[in-house]
């Protein structure tokens, strides 16, 4: 996506006035804000395990997988989501160019071999999300080393390199031992790696810890040769709380790596749903604390996320799983005060019934979390495929844009405004605007005002102009009534965003209805 270009006549009053090598104006920042765009975050998985969402099928061109990339961040886009969460470590592998893995299967077919011709998915998704205004959160499983779905284990996988680290499952999964120093020594290097030489906005995990148990027919986890050597050096947990506490070092470990490389890039997981059954007392089902050695909770409380989206996959009115008592046991747990933004099956129910569900617990959220609203769909695949959930979307609680809401232990200082300058020919107004920071700026909003409400245009940093339309005329009421006065844009205000969601305060400008006048 290209940036729009700023006219001569708002090149000359803007951008002339933030030159270099000269006096700068002060920016006319106005009166305190009564008004801000929405908050919530809205996002999306893409899987490439499998080949799931993107791209569609391994082997495809890098011009078909650039074209595949492009529609689903289009489609994103047109819904007003703020957000892409892409998978780009299925399983020990890399959909990136890295030199710690090997290239994934699920891009060429075979492990080990680069797209051709030559590019870098993540950077090419990254540039192209935030040429949208939307954030990309980079999607890592921690532990899995192959899928049975991804290929022959080839010379280039960890699987070969690293035997060591891996266990052998009976349904043809390999998973590096999570107990093992030098995974999490491995599998943090990965993590530090992306975050050093990308611009992502956040790392993610899913439920994947420890593998769920029918990865390996139901058996116990083959672990056997490092219990034994952690009980004979002296250790004294029991098998699930070593295991648990390996996890747990391990997720403390990757939010300090994360924020010491660049402290505003965020650390996202998305647990299974269930703490354990029982937590609250009417919830049934799985129980990832004691399978997965997973023990979210702790996670959640010792405040080692930025945000936190357990899956909550199951109907509000699904009693033994119930969404809305789900989420409100997780935010009773939330005591640092982080994002919770759940995640949603928004496929789970086809047509008109799957997409009222969607909708139904996105306003559920709303009501429960007010103040820190948010959603994580999974996945892009029903969003795409769905006109009906679309519609629904777009219709309801996704009718506006939205900012992502703002993550204030990173970052709580604002941006500088911008500088704004105006002019209207007929019922157009273009206005555009310049920043003495640019690097500080991820997104403007350009708020206008017709008659007494306020609407907004969310737009990525790229963008200097924008270009806003007096409402059209109303119709002629049927016996020749007199029609009520059109309402025009009288004011014009722009603020801008930085990555961690601070707002400047808004440059107001007063728009005359006189056409072909300017505002400097």
């Amino acid at each position: 996506m290209r940036a729009a270009r700023t006219p001569a006549l708002l090149a000359v009053l803007v951008l002339g006035a933030c030159a270099t090598g000269g006096p700068r104006p002060p920016a006319a920042a106005g009166p305190p804000s009564t008004h801000s765009a929405a908050r919530e975050f809205r996002a999306a998985w893409v899987a490439t395990v499998d080949n799931i969402n993107w791209p569609s099928e391994p082997g495809l061109s890098a011009e078909e997988q650039q074209r595949e990339a492009v529609a689903l961040l289009d489609r994103l886009q047109a819904l007003h989501f703020n957000a892409v969460i892409l998978q780009v470590r299925p399983h020990a592998d890399a959909l990136y160019e890295s030199a710690l893995e090997p290239w994934s299967y699920y891009l060429t077919g075979e492990q080990g071999r680069a797209p051709s011709p030559a590019y870098d998915p993540l950077r090419f998704w990254i540039d192209e999300a935030h040429a949208r205004g939307m954030e990309l959160h980079a999607w890592l499983n921690p532990y899995r080393a192959h899928h049975p779905q991804g290929g022959p284990v080839t010379e280039t996988s960890l699987v070969r390199k690293r035997p060591e680290l891996m266990v052998s499952l009976s349904q043809g999964f390999w998973w590096m031992d999570p107990a093992l120093e030098e995974t999490r020594e491995h599998s943090l290097a990965v993590v530090r790696d992306i975050v050093r030489r990308y611009d992502v906005d956040a790392i993610h995990f899913d439920d994947y810890f420890y593998p769920y148990p029918e990865y390996n027919g139901g058996a116990d986890f083959p672990d056997r040769v490092s219990w034994n050597a952690y009980v004979g050096s002296g250790g004294k947990l029991s098998r699930g709380d070593w295991r648990r506490e390996a996890v747990n070092v391990f997720i403390r470990e990757v939010h300090g790596a994360v924020k010491r490389e660049k402290p505003w890039v965020k650390f996202g997981l998305s647990p299974f749903g269930i703490w354990r059954p029982g937590h609250p007392e009417s919830i049934a089902g799985f129980d990832q604390y004691d399978q997965l050695y997973a023990d979210a909770r702790l996670w959640l409380n010792e405040g080692w996320v930025d945000y936190f989206t357990p899956q909550l996959y199951w109907p509000i009115a699904q009693i033994p799983q119930s969404y809305p008592v789900l989420l409100g046991w997780w935010a009773g747990e939330n005591t640092r005060q982080r994002h919770l933004w759940p995640g949603i099956n928004v496929g789970r129910f086809p047509g008109a019934r799957g997409a009222g569900e969607s909708v139904d617990q996105i306003m559920v959220t709303r009501g429960m979390l007010p103040d820190d609203p948010g959603t994580v769909h999974w996945s892009i695949g029903p969003l795409v495929r769905s006109d009906t959930l679309a519609a629904a979307l777009l219709g309801g609680p996704y009718a506006e844009q939205a900012l992502v809401p703002a993550t204030p232990w990173l970052d709580a200082r604002a941006p500088e405004a911008p500088t704004v300058a105006a002019e209207r020919s007929g019922d157009v107004i273009l206005a555009g605007w310049a920043h003495p920071k640019p690097t500080d700026v991820f997104l403007w909003v350009a708020y206008y005002r017709v008659g007494d409400a306020w609407r907004w245009r969310i737009l990525p940093a790229g963008e200097r102009s924008v270009t806003l339309a007096d409402p059209p005329a109303a119709a002629a009421a049927p016996g020749g009534a007199a029609q009520a006065p059109r309402p025009r844009i009288t004011e014009i205000a722009v603020s801008a965003v930085d990555r961690v969601g601070n707002e400047s305060r808004p440059t107001y400008l007063t728009v005359s209805s006189d056409p072909g006048s300017r505002q400097p």
